[in-house]
């Protein structure tokens, strides 16, 4: 039975003469869910990291899985993804576009040394997702740590005042990387917030390189500030620093959440707890359930990410209160939420292995009265769905897993028009649809630089399975696994993907023993999972196209009237030659989408009429960029991120300066301003063209600084070449009666810019820009025209823009899209065929992207190992065409 079966066999548990009807009525209600599934689908995204944190000067490793959440599979809906690294200022450093295939793509950022250490994230969405909200996108906090290009390295703690709680004590302090302490330096400070100077002041660290501020606590939990330093070192240099101040408040914010949505009275409840501070964080605390005359009623308690639950039968009349000890000794009451005298409860127990048994509670007086909707569902998939009609206030019954799909599942509890009452999700984890990756021949110990062959064999149930797999190695000892909050498949796909909001630590719920995390995910889906599917069944605004390639479009028209079968053409030539033709339709549009180019990609787009009209005006299609949001994770943000990570750091910090000794790395280098008075190398000739001929004439940008414009440069300066109504002529020889003579009429020349030839009328000169030329050449004579594309003209002039400047022209454009960015392949060393006698201190050994494995489930990597003792850790994620996933953590140690 697959994903897109509506189960329907209708579970009557209580007859009624109107069952069939209403049978009828939610055959077609679920039909409708499926149906606006499939209108709508939707993506999902998972990047497996190389790395759980990193230092400036090393490169992020990813490999990019994308899933439609409706099929499990891999996704075969988009076919470009974005990637992007974000600062913690929310500002965007890079943006990958990159090609998905079958779902899968890979790619890198290198990390200049220029950048600061932060907490940094990485989003990635296609075009497609943000129809539907960004809650969807992959976005992922990690740590990126500088000592190498580092001379301060800047500790935080923040505690409130006791006898003030009105202020926060704030420490710093600055030390060397050798961790000695800048000790009587000035410090000046801001606090910002919302772009604006709230506080400043200034002070002098103590013999600890300690300096103490004292700042105002704020309780606006969502006011993002920025604590900036300036300190000024003994050798008089300016050290700046930014720091993500956090909020202090004295309180913990505590949810108490009933099960299904509703406390009914007189009806067994389940309330689940969440407990959080005010970084998002889960607090643990414990506490009592209180009535109003102060009896002791039920225990309950959270655990460290702050989640809970208890059992509670209110009665009428009643009202109930928590008690609450919370973690700085202070206590703590609030009120139960508000009780109903009727209604209805949804509670589900997931605890078995083969089936989920499932209550539904009804106040007495909804007794034999009108029906009630049960229906289970995944991403618009219906997978159980059951008509009640209620004549006891308890019915109860279970549902089979067999034929439920791995992830979140959504129970909810409809009226008999179909307005949802309760809802409540669960979670499934089946082994059967998991990929069992078997790693044959592996040694439990290798030996530095010891060639290191992993031979995979990857199945379900037993049986062979092709998939596509990547592959991270690294030393346990130098960078230890976060392994609760590490990018990890399986709680991406299954869990997080599904769910609104911040989940803290999503791999702790697939460690250890699965019973106890079984109940832990419970609470977990008790308190955050609330409704994923609006049962009204909106229209989504369809906003951005789906993408799947690259595509040059937009519209050609004469005022506003559009052109119809006018001629495209699509030209660059650098860094490759791409010329395309096509035809406008009847509304003027025009597309190129079988086209994939690289970044830095330059391009002209000329248009003409079917009868050769050159003044075409030509708009091309633009969708604008995703804004960039705050830090929706800020729970996994590390104040202190250099002091976290130092041990890696330290490494990498000699790695880095080895490659440096090597010659393979350079660090960034601040140069004062320089001014070149006078060159006495003449300019080169022809660079764009690479022709042997050298021109007759060229110009440089110095040449052309005082000049008003080309035309004025060219007529005033320059024998022989005159401008015209923004055309080149040029005097041209001519041969008579045998001899050669120089005619005295004008021929029009050839223009070609940026190495795209224009021919004699195709641009006009008047429209250039001066300060946008970089140079000009001017050949007279072009001795073989044809063998350089040149399809006419009495000589030629040759411009060459600058990198940013565009083409202006009657129909004609330039511009440079956003190309797929080129894909790095990772260096790993052949020991066997070049030896190296340097210290070998990568830190990720080994990254594959891409293994197949083949009909018989096999694949091979092979590697070797570097030259630091310690565990090291091999990390396999992968999918295989139906969707399964993978995931595989191997240690073995290096002596």
């Amino acid at each position: 039975m697959t994903s897109r079966n509506i189960i329907l066999s209708i579970l009557i548990l209580f007859s009624s003469s109107t069952a069939f009807g209403q049978d009828s009525l939610l055959y077609k209600f679920l039909k409708r869910v499926e149906d606006n599934s499939l209108k709508y689908p939707k993506e999902k995204i998972h990047l497996h990291l190389d790395k759980p944190y990193y230092a400036v000067g090393d490169d992020i490793w990813f490999k990019v899985y994308t899933a439609d959440p409706n099929t499990k599979q891999l996704s075969a809906l988009s076919g470009v993804i974005y990637v992007e690294l974000i600062n913690d200022n929310n500002k965007l450093l890079k943006q990958l576009r990159l090609p998905l295939r079958s779902g899968i793509s890979w790619g890198d950022f290198k990390l200049a040394d220029s950048l600061t250490e932060g907490n940094y994230r990485i989003r990635a969405y296609t075009q497609w997702m943000r129809n539907f909200g960004n809650h969807l996108y992959y976005d992922k906090v990690i740590k990126i740590g500088n000592l190498w290009s580092n001379k301060v390295l800047v500790s935080i703690d923040t505690k409130p005042q006791l006898n003030n709680p009105e202020k926060v004590s704030v420490k710093l302090t600055f030390t060397n990387k050798q961790n000695l302490p800048y000790d009587s330096s000035n410090i000046n400070y801001e606090i910002i917030s919302e772009g604006k100077v709230i506080e400043k002041g200034k002070g002098t660290t103590n013999n600890k390189g300690e300096v103490f501020i004292a700042t105002t606590a704020d309780p606006n939990v969502d006011k993002e500030k920025t604590l900036i330093t300036e300190i000024i070192l003994p050798s008089k240099e300016l050290v700046r620093k930014e720091i993500p101040l956090r909020t202090v408040v004295f309180d913990i914010d505590i949810q108490m959440l009933p099960e299904g949505g509703k406390l009914v009275e007189g009806l067994l409840n389940k309330i689940g707890v969440k407990t959080i501070n005010q970084n998002g964080l889960g607090e643990s605390l414990k506490g009592k359930i209180i009535d109003q005359d102060g009896n002791e009623l039920v225990d309950l308690e959270t655990n460290k990410l702050g989640m809970g639950s208890f059992f509670i039968t209110p009665l009428p009349n009643r009202s109930y209160k928590a008690k609450l000890s919370l973690g700085n000794g202070k206590e703590k009451t609030i009120d139960l939420p508000q009780i109903y005298k009727s209604g209805t409860i949804l509670s589900v127990r997931n605890t078995d292995t083969a089936n989920i048994f499932v209550r539904v509670y009804f106040s007495s007086d909804l007794l034999n009265k009108e029906h009630y909707n049960f229906i289970a569902q995944s991403n618009g998939n219906i997978y159980y769905s059951s008509t009640l009609t209620p004549t006891t206030q308890i019915l109860s019954f279970s549902i089979p897993k067999a034929n439920l799909p791995s992830g979140i599942l959504q129970f909810s509890l409809l009226s008999n028009n179909f307005i949802p009452l309760n809802e409540r999700i669960i979670f499934i984890n089946h082994h059967r649809d998991k990929i069992e990756t078997t790693v044959e021949n592996m040694a439990k110990t290798y030996k530095k630089r010891e060639l290191t062959e992993l031979s995979l064999h990857s199945t379900v149930n037993q049986k062979s399975v092709q998939g596509s797999f990547s592959i991270a190695v690294t030393n346990s000892s130098i960078i230890n696994p976060d392994i609760e909050n590490e990018s990890n498949i399986l709680s991406r796909m299954l869990l997080t993907s599904a769910l609104k909001g911040y989940i803290e630590n999503p791999n702790y719920y697939f460690l250890g023993n699965e019973t106890s995390r079984l109940e832990e995910l419970d609470n977990l889906l008790l308190t955050q999972g609330w409704s994923q599917i609006d049962w009204t069944l909106p229209t989504p605004t369809i906003i951005y196209p789906l993408e799947k390639k690259i595509q040059i479009s937009g519209i050609a028209t004469i005022g506003e009237k559009p052109i119809v079968k006018g001629k495209i053409t699509l030209t660059s030539f650098q860094p490759e030659f791409i010329i395309l033709d096509t035809l406008t339709d009847a509304n003027g549009r025009f597309n190129f989408n079988k086209i994939e180019f690289t970044d830095s990609t330059k391009f002209v787009l000329q248009a003409r009429t079917e009868k050769g009209n050159k003044n075409v005006d030509l708009k091309l299609d633009h969708i604008p960029s995703e804004n960039i949001t705050k830090n929706p994770k800020n729970g996994d943000a590390e104040l202190n991120v250099n002091t976290t990570i130092m041990e890696y750091l330290k490494h990498s910090e000699q790695y880095f300066d080895q490659q440096i000794k090597k010659g393979v790395l350079s660090k960034t280098i601040s140069l004062d301003e320089v001014k070149i008075i006078k060159s006495n190398t003449p300019p080169p000739s022809s660079s764009s063209l690479s022709w042997s001929k050298r021109a007759d004439d060229v110009f440089t940008q110095a040449d052309l600084k005082k000049a008003r414009s080309l035309k004025d440069f060219l007529n005033g300066g320059l024998s022989g070449v005159k401008i015209t109504d923004g055309q080149a002529f040029a005097f041209q020889k001519a041969a008579t009666g045998g001899r050669v003579i120089n005619s005295m009429e004008m021929k029009p020349m050839a223009v070609i810019v940026n190495g795209v030839d224009f021919g004699i009328q195709g641009f006009n000169l008047e429209n250039v820009t001066v300060s946008d030329i970089q140079s000009v050449e001017i050949f007279r004579e072009i001795p073989d025209m044809a063998a350089h594309r040149i399809k006419e003209g009495a000589g030629v002039i040759n411009l060459t823009l600058k990198h940013d400047a565009n083409i202006k022209s009657p129909g004609i454009i330039s511009f440079e899209p956003k190309g797929f960015a080129v894909t790095r392949t990772f260096y790993s060393p052949k020991y066997n065929v070049k030896p190296d006698e340097n210290q070998d201190l990568r830190t990720t050994v080994f990254w594959e992207p891409n293994l197949i494995t083949d009909k018989e489930g096999k694949g091979k990597i092979s590697y070797f190992n570097n030259d630091v003792p310690g565990i090291y850790r091999v990390v396999i994620e992968g999918m295989d065409v139906d969707g399964n996933l993978a995931r595989k953590v191997i240690n073995y140690e290096v002596k």
